[in-house]
């Protein structure tokens, strides 16, 4: 069983989905069902101007958010892990409440009751008290809270570079073998992107 759920929310980053998109279309081993909310389907629009479909790939599998019947809304569907990116506070707060309003929030409630990995990419800044708040709930529920903070000791040459590290980290993090970015301490890697 090597199913991955992505889901999308309407912060901006959609970079970073992006390349972990990137990633999953070039592993044909993994099989990556991916939710968008309506907000995040119009972010994705404004920053990248393609579709989902054009960024999840054509062996992704696309849920509607409202679809509550999609096999992601069940905890009787397997699924090794699942990863919001970006992660909007509003989502951040369904979550941590387990007050789903679509299919990403019901997804990674799903993840959550299951005992099973949740990565929220939060992107937001400042923080405010009920962010914090929101976001140490949604850790002590069992989520990993990756902030969308590009890391720097790599060299960066574009924004690329710096998604694919973050990117690598979310991976690394779940045990999937990349070559996205440069780990401390290993050698330089050519860079690339935009």
């Amino acid at each position: 069983m090597n199913r991955y759920v992505i889901g999308i929310t309407g912060a901006s980053g959609m970079l970073y989905a992006r390349e972990l998109l990137a990633y999953f279309q070039g592993r044909p081993d993994l099989e990556v069902h991916v939710v968008a909310s309506e907000a995040g389907v119009q972010v994705l629009r404004h920053e990248l101007g393609q579709s989902l479909r054009e960024l999840a790939g054509p062996r992704a599998v696309l849920h509607d958010p409202g679809d509550f019947f999609a096999p992601i809304a069940s905890g009787s569907f397997p699924v090794r892990a699942m990863m919001v990116i970006p992660c909007t506070m509003g989502s951040l707060a369904a979550i941590a409440h387990g007050t789903a309003r679509h299919l990403v929030h019901r997804a990674a409630e799903v993840t959550l009751k299951e005992s099973r990995p949740l990565v929220l990419a939060v992107r937001e800044t400042p923080l405010s008290r009920v962010h914090l708040r929101n976001l140490l709930l949604a850790a002590e529920a069992g989520a990993a809270i990756f902030p969308a903070m590009p890391a720097f000791y790599h060299h960066p040459r574009t924004l690329t570079d710096l998604a694919r590290s973050f990117v690598g980290r979310i991976l690394d993090y779940l045990g999937l073998e990349h070559q996205l970015a440069k780990r401390w301490g290993e050698p330089e890697t050519g860079g690339g992107g935009d």
